[in-house]
């Protein structure tokens, strides 16, 4: 096709399979963030999990969420096709919410509510590996090869993504975080009627819409796939146990042994021994991974800050900060809106600024390390707002929101910088290979996330929490006062821990030491990002990429 059939009247304006796509994927961000924007609040508030415990639960569970894309894209690629896995994927999802709904239900229900709660988990956790890498690959596909209007489609594609990003948490935030924990059922009900609404767009208009510029429907199943693959009963049974090996492995990382971290460092180990192990791989082609690799390292600090919204920030807008606007209280949830709404805002003026500076456009791993130092410096603001304060006082809402302004910078410096980065430097034959690296890094770094969001110290909840029980708990956290024996065992019962967390030899006292934690890792990791920055360049070797 060309240049002239591609700009004529015919294919002016965009295809109707972009905005079928579009709502889709919205309902299924919808679905996914609004969930997110509860979960540390529905484990401690109705399951009365103690903020460690739930804050590593976080962590394994958004870890695997970036783990199981590498397993549902390879069955897609295989056997199902996208649309099948896309909807499949979406209808296992809508199953773990409503399992998620009945769990919030019966709260109260001892080991009911737990394995109602790891089973809803692990649902999400199956469906989001077929559901989230077979939907961005269908929108490229809508054009003709070279077609302009490819760019663009994705930017309204990545709209989609945000305006769900943003809705599900104010809606589920209103339905759910109301204060009383039997409405927290309400949340996952309003994710699964989203995320089924997301399959029923996808069911009715796919076929007629979603299609190549030829015409023919896309995300079909493969042609040598085996008709067998198609079977509903097998693929009923497969689906079946892929979830059932997920809510296995989620209860047994979460309550058994953490193993989590050690399968991704010997996953990342074992693709890189596989890929420099290669005799075919030029040297230019081996400096090219080796950057991959490189930046893949430094994405695991950022995102293991940037994630404690789902976590640790997310306890901070629960009890310090002041949402009373006297007409309203903002639900605390609702502030995990505020990337997605920032993103709309910011992304159209950072897509200007690079055409704006021309030649002086900072390189990729620049880009990186920028994105790395208004991440530390969000901290630093927000550490600002709570230092010298009482964990009793609640501080205003403008430093959430500055932080959050700065970390959506940030992200948007190194976000989408880094997945062009892996595309463009990955060999052909490593492209799968090294796109699961990255995936690997952000599961690392979800994993990281809920750790370090375990050191929150023991706040105003806990103090209240333990004065209801008739004991005095800031003398025992600051070493004034030892607890009786009768005192520590109503406090190891009531889960409310009586001693600080320490990270690396320095014990974290105060909400101000937690922040700076994050200021001086990110800080760290931009500092020497920039370092590197020029030796990085070289290794890219970007006069001979085609």
């Amino acid at each position: 096709m060309n240049s002239e059939e591609i700009q004529s009247p015919a294919t002016k304006g965009h295809p109707k399979g972009l905005y079928v796509l579009f709502a889709t994927e919205m309902w299924e961000r919808f679905n996914y963030y609004g969930m997110r924007a509860i979960l540390v609040l529905f484990m401690t508030k109705a399951l009365l999990f103690d903020k460690a415990f739930a804050s590593n639960l976080y962590g394994s569970y958004t870890s695997l969420v970036y783990l199981t894309p590498l397993i549902g894209g390879y069955v897609a690629d295989r056997f199902w096709g996208n649309k099948r896995s896309i909807i499949v994927g979406g209808l296992v999802m809508a199953l773990g919410e409503f399992v998620l709904f009945f769990c919030a239900s019966n709260y109260n229900a001892g080991g009911l509510s737990t394995f109602l709660f790891f089973t809803g988990l692990g649902l999400m956790i199956a469906g989001n590996g077929f559901f989230k890498p077979n939907i961005s690959s269908l929108v490229g596909q809508l054009y003709p090869k070279g077609d302009r209007r490819t760019d663009a489609a994705y930017t309204i594609f990545y709209m989609g993504i945000n305006v769900g990003g943003a809705l599900g948490p104010i809606i589920c935030g209103f339905l759910g975080d109301t204060g009383n924990a039997f409405d927290f059922k309400w949340a996952f009900l309003a994710g699964g009627v989203a995320m089924l609404l997301g399959v029923i767009v996808q069911l009715i208009f796919h076929k007629e819409y979603v299609v190549s510029p030829d015409g023919q429907p896309l995300g079909m199943a493969p042609k040598e796939a085996s008709p067998s693959t198609a079977n509903p009963v097998l693929i009923v049974l497969g689906m079946a146990a892929f979830s059932a090996l997920m809510i296995g492995l989620f209860y047994v990382d979460a309550k058994i042994f953490s193993f989590l971290t050690y399968l991704l460092i010997a996953s990342v180990l074992f693709i890189a021994f596989i890929i420099f192990s290669d005799k075919t791989l030029n040297y230019i082609e081996k400096q090219r991974i080796g950057v991959i690799f490189i930046v893949a390292f430094f994405v695991v600090f950022f995102w293991s800050a940037f994630e404690q919204a789902g976590a640790s920030l997310t306890f901070f807008a629960e009890e310090q900060t002041q949402r009373d606007l006297g007409f309203v209280t903002i639900p605390a949830s609702i502030f995990a809106s505020l990337n997605s709404i920032f993103v709309v805002s910011f992304a159209p003026l950072f897509a200007w600024l690079w055409i704006k500076l021309g030649k002086k456009e900072p390189s990729s791993p620049t880009k990186m390390a920028i994105g790395l130092f208004l991440l530390a410096l969000g901290y630093l603001w927000i550490a600002f707002g709570v230092k010298d304060v009482s964990s009793s006082v609640k501080v205003s809402m403008m430093w959430l929101v500055g932080m959050y302004a700065l970390h959506t910078c940030g992200e948007l410096c190194l976000s989408p910088i880094g997945l062009s980065l892996v595309n463009k430097l990955a060999p052909l034959k490593f492209a799968s290979l090294l796109m699961a690296v990255w995936f690997l890094a952000n599961a690392a770094a979800n994993k990281l996330a809920g750790i370090l969001s375990a050191l929150y110290p023991p706040g105003v909840a806990e103090v209240k929490k333990a004065a209801d029980a008739g004991i005095n708990l800031q003398p025992i956290l600051a070493k004034q006062a030892v607890p009786t024996a009768e005192e520590l065992a109503k406090l190891k019962d009531l889960k409310i821990p009586f001693e600080y967390q320490s990270i690396l030899g320095f014990q974290i006292n105060s909400l101000y030491e937690f922040f700076i934690m994050f200021v001086v890792m990110a800080g760290i990791a931009s500092l020497i990002l920039f370092a590197i920055t020029k030796k990085l360049q070289k290794m890219m070797h970007q006069d001979v990429i085609d």
